[in-house]
């Protein structure tokens, strides 16, 4: 008999303990649901990053740097270059110069001597 009471005694708290009936405790609280916002944002996509912030990570690679000083040879190079073509554009104007100068000088020397010449 005490062996029956033991099984009964049990079983009766294997059924309470199972049952699908949930305690007050389980009852209370709500299911939340978190929305997790898992997209992949790579660090120089749109919005990632400032624009300031990536700007000066573009100007400090080595790459940039080495580009900008690039492009500064090429420059003093052109202005080099325009300096002497400027120099030289002077030179040749200057030489036209002098030389249509002369060559009015020797016509209006020849002149006088050929109206001197057609008097007589």
């Amino acid at each position: 008999m005490k062996n029956l009471l033991a099984a009964i005694f049990i079983f009766t708290i294997l059924f309470t303990a199972c049952s699908k009936k949930e305690s007050p405790g389980f009852g209370a609280e709500q299911e939340v649901k978190i929305r997790y916002d898992t997209t992949a944002i790579d660090s120089f996509s749109t919005g990632a990053v400032s624009v300031d912030i990536a700007r000066k990570i573009r100007m400090s690679s080595p790459q940039y740097i080495d580009s900008v000083k690039q492009a500064k040879k090429l420059q003093e190079e052109e202005n080099k270059l325009k300096a002497e073509l400027e120099k030289e554009n002077k030179a040749k104007q200057e030489d036209e110069k002098k030389k249509s100068e002369a060559e009015k000088k020797l016509k209006t020397a020849e002149k006088p001597a050929s109206q001197e010449a057609k008097p007589e």
